[in-house]
């Protein structure tokens, strides 16, 4: 199931490897201020058990009964922390705090005999889809052989449950997709983004990952493109956007981003859904009380840098001026919006730092 232990570096111990990424860009100081307040907001918010969230608690939760997303927060929180340079093996205060979190979701989350993540801290699929996301960008960056070992047990496991719950029936415009349980026999795209790229993490690392799941994967979020087509199915428009669900739902910068980068990370840069959704995007930046905007402006961020060109210059404007203008004296962000709220300000300075990061290249799964 998995390439010997020596071939691993991070992701990949050939291609991808953290150790031989970029250079990173030139940043302004702003951003960098406000990274480096972020981190710090971060790590302050995390408990003696390692874990990572708003909670006013300190106690150490009982296997199977964790606080409410625990793991799912810790897990976004670490790759914030990793995405601008602290790693979980590092002998900063930061990478200590790093390497504490990453014992706490290998140590104090207890997969179920199918490997689901997402029960124990009851963030169903999407924490499952964070989590094992997150196991596979910390390959090669563990404190110490037993968190290492353990880490790529965990990622096995989830790994072959997206792959199963991928595989149960569902009706023709859902096949391909995830829902919030694994047995779940409908989909959505904000569920899906999260399976895919972490079986395309898993896949670059090694792991066996059948070229047929990812297909599907792919040809499932296209179907999420809402565009007239030709009889030879070619989009007829030059810039739409992505759905909730396939054939019908919301279509919202928050699907569209998430839409846009799933693909890419499938390897997909020049499909038609990538261009028309990008170009959407230049033509409807976000603001900073869109629904789900900490969500969307991740994958923003993301996929209209890997896009490059005007897309990348204007979202890298928009994301660096939005963000600094909305950060808390603190060093969080906190949602401002409808259901967003209740995640938290862990949750958005999770996010916010992953937005802010993509000129660092510390995380190889945004590497085109």
């Amino acid at each position: 199931m998995r390439l010997p232990r020596s071939l691993f570096v991070l992701l990949s111990a050939t291609t991808i490897a953290v150790a031989q990424a970029p250079k990173p860009e030139l940043i302004s100081p702003q951003v960098k201020t406000a990274v480096d307040k972020a981190v710090a907001w971060l790590i302050q918010q995390q408990k003696s058990a390692g874990f990572i969230v708003d909670e006013k608690t300190d106690a150490k939760p009982k296997r199977g009964d964790l606080p409410s997303h625990s793991a799912a927060m810790t897990a976004l929180a670490l790759m914030g922390l990793a995405s601008v340079g602290h790693m979980p093996d590092d002998p900063t205060p930061e990478g200590q705090a790093c390497g504490k979190a990453l014992r706490y979701v290998v140590e104090g989350v207890e997969p179920d005999e199918n490997g689901y993540l997402g029960r124990s801290d009851r963030s169903r699929m999407y924490g499952h889809g964070i989590i094992s996301l997150m196991l596979g960008e910390m390959i090669g960056h563990s404190p110490d052989e037993a968190t290492d070992k353990r880490l790529r047990q965990h990622l096995d496991g989830a790994i072959q449950l997206i792959i199963r719950s991928q595989q149960v029936p569902k009706s023709e415009a859902n096949r391909g997709g995830w829902r919030y349980e694994p047995s779940s026999s409908d989909s959505d795209i904000s569920v899906s983004v999260w399976q895919v790229m972490a079986l395309r993490a898993a896949k670059n690392a090694g792991f066996d990952v059948p070229k047929q799941a990812i297909d599907n994967a792919v040809a499932y979020i296209k179907r999420s493109y809402r565009v007239e087509r030709d009889s030879n199915g070619n989009p007829r428009s030059d810039a739409a956007a992505f759905s909730y669900e396939p054939y019908g739902g919301r279509q919202t910068f928050s699907t569209t981003a998430a839409g846009l980068l799933s693909l890419q990370v499938c390897g997909q840069y020049e499909a038609p859904e990538v261009l028309g959704s990008a170009n959407w995007l230049l033509k409807s930046p976000p603001e900073i009380n869109e629904p789900w905007f900490f969500y969307g402006c991740y994958y923003y961020a993301q996929g209209m840098y890997q896009r490059g060109g005007d897309h990348a210059a204007t979202a890298r404007q928009k994301t660096e001026q939005t963000l600094i203008a909305s950060q808390s004296p603190d060093g969080s962000w906190y949602p401002r919006n409808g259901n967003e709220k209740s995640a938290g300000a862990v949750y958005a300075t999770s996010l916010a730092l992953l937005s802010l990061s993509v000129h660092h290249h510390f995380l190889p799964i945004y590497q085109k």
